[in-house]
């Protein structure tokens, strides 16, 4: 009667003759978590940034508010305390889209920026991860040849 081979023993044989190295995997984590810290700071900088336009442009809003809503004597007064509004609401309406505009420029370069650069470390160590793997298989295949 035939006998079934152990296949076990060779899977195990095979396995042991070419380790895993868990370091690419580590550094990949590490990279990962490094990119998404700054990707934060780019985005709460930028939120910080925008909160302070809107409070400042909400509070100048309400100091215009304040001023138009005082009593006049003459009825005339009204209309151009509301045109002096509108033009003042105008420009600074222009003036704070500009900022936000600013803020969405600085968080694009800076996006792409760590993208670049996120981009050239992972290249750099998938060619380092890829020739370690070369070597270490190469070494292992020498290694059962000569057995």
């Amino acid at each position: 009667m035939a006998k079934t081979q152990d296949f076990s023993a060779i899977m195990k044989d095979v396995m042991g003759a070419f380790p895993v190295d868990t370091t690419a995997m580590e550094d990949a984590f590490k990279s990962t978590a490094s990119l998404n810290e700054k990707m934060s700071n780019v985005a709460l900088e930028a939120a910080e940034k925008s909160a302070e336009i809107s409070n400042k442009w909400t509070k100048e809003t309400l100091a215009k508010l304040t001023e138009i809503s005082k009593a006049k004597t003459d009825p005339a007064d009204y209309a151009k305390a509301a045109t002096d509004f509108a033009s003042a609401s105008a420009e600074v309406a222009a003036e704070n889209m500009a900022a936000f505009a600013e803020i969405a420029k600085k968080v694009q370069m800076d996006t792409v920026e760590l993208f670049m650069a996120a981009g050239k470390d992972i290249t750099e160590d998938a060619t380092a991860a890829v020739k370690k793997a070369t070597n270490d298989v190469t070494a292992a295949a020498k290694k059962a040849a000569a057995k």
